[in-house]
C-alpha cells in the first residue's frame, strides 16, 4: 500500500512556478513526440497529423492521430509532473501534491 505523504499549503503555493514550467516543457516535448511518432506510424508520408476537419483524410485515421496524441500527452505531463514532484521534495522536503 502506498504511503500517504502530507503536505502544507506553502509547499503548494511554491510548487505552483515548477508545475506550470512542467505543463509547459511537457506539452512541447509531448508535441515534438508525436510528430516523430505520426511520421513513423502514418499510412500516408505526412508531416503533420490530420485534423478533424481535413476532408481528405478518413475518419479512422483522423480518430488513430488524436488518440495517439492524446495518450502521448497524458503520458508525457504525468511523468513531467511526478518526476518535478520528486525533485521539490527532495529540495523543499516536502511532498507539492494531496
Amino acid at each position: 500500500m502506498a504511503h500517504k505523504k502530507t503536505t502544507s499549503t506553502s509547499a503548494k503555493v511554491l510548487y505552483r512556478p515548477v508545475g506550470i514550467l512542467s505543463g509547459v516543457l511537457s506539452g512541447a516535448l509531448a508535441g515534438i513526440v508525436f510528430k516523430q511518432v505520426w511520421k513513423k506510424a502514418s499510412p500516408r508520408s505526412v508531416d503533420d497529423a490530420p485534423s478533424a476537419l481535413q476532408s481528405e483524410f478518413p475518419l479512422w485515421e483522423i480518430l488513430a492521430a488524436a488518440a495517439l496524441q492524446g495518450a502521448l500527452y497524458a503520458t508525457i505531463k504525468a511523468l513531467m509532473e511526478r518526476g518535478g514532484a520528486r525533485v521539490f521534495e527532495r529540495v523543499v522536503g516536502e511532498w507539492p501534491g494531496d
